[in-house]
């Protein structure tokens, strides 16, 4: 029996797809019954995932592209929607982070999340969302994070770009509704990735959430039309105390909580 998934033979295109929650977004939607477009920067982990999505009946194809080049949005647009593929779903995962100190850090590594988790994410919603739109169907699922909701000391840039696609992907969200266009946030907290490996982060080593059940509740949520999901109950209660509490003592207690061991000696 097929499945009975609004997202049944649809072709989702799934961003930073050869890792981490990327992977987990893409077997769920294979769940659903959806055909696959794998993009990320690492093209034999892109081929070795798709041979076993094809293995297992799932229409798979890759576009080995790597977000930090503004060129590379219209390349995979070129390579799917461009070609004759209706692209119904998009999934704007990737993304990166840098841990420490902001003059420390960096710099290229500073720029490349403003490319990769915002501008990489316009430009992507620019080029498919008005096809979508002129179908009067489709679906986007932006992902964010629970660091989206307060600025967060020694993660400066990275929480700003989050709180960039949380409020980019519900303003667009209100904006294409009436035109049968359904834009989900997942804003999941610290989850079970490479995102701690890029980054640096020591932090966070407890308590993260798996990348499979983030994933799941991703598209759940997407399917029945939610405007945001927050993966965890610690993420949910944060999110609520964040508007109720001034953001100087939230920022002042985060400091102090994640200051880096080196930063807290000096001192």
């Amino acid at each position: 029996m097929g499945s009975t998934s609004i997202f049944n033979g649809k072709w989702a295109l799934v961003t930073g797809a050869s890792a981490g929650i990327g992977v987990s977004l893409a077997r769920d939607l294979a769940k659903h019954g959806a055909k696959l477009i794998l993009t990320a920067r690492r093209a034999d982990r892109l081929e070795s995932l798709a041979a076993d999505f094809n293995a297992a009946g799932t229409e798979t194809r890759t576009v080995a592209a790597d977000l930090n080049d503004p060129a590379a949005p219209q390349q995979i647009y070129d390579a799917t929607e461009g070609a004759g593929l209706t692209v119904d779903i998009l999934i704007n995962n990737a993304g990166l982070g840098q841990f420490g100190p902001f003059c420390e850090g960096s710099v290229d590594q500073e720029l490349s999340q403003v490319r990769v988790n915002c501008e990489a994410v316009v430009r992507l919603s620019r080029l498919f969302v008005p096809r979508m739109v002129e179908r009067r169907r489709g679906w986007m699922l932006v992902v964010a994070s629970t660091a989206s909701y307060q600025p967060i000391p020694y993660l400066a840039t990275y929480a700003a770009t989050k709180a960039f696609d949380r409020f980019f992907a519900q303003a667009l969200a209100a904006e294409v509704a009436r035109h049968g266009v359904t834009i989900t946030t997942l804003c999941p907290g610290p989850t079970e990735s490479e995102f701690f490996k890029v980054s640096g982060s020591p932090s966070f080593d407890r308590g993260r959430q798996s990348a499979e059940e983030v994933a799941l509740l991703g598209i759940s949520g997407l399917e029945h039309g939610d405007l945001t999901v927050i993966p965890n109950f610690a993420g949910r209660a944060g999110a609520f105390m964040s508007r109720l509490l001034p953001v100087g003592l939230i920022v002042w207690t985060i400091e102090r909580i994640i200051r880096p061991k080196k930063a807290k000696a000096s001192q």
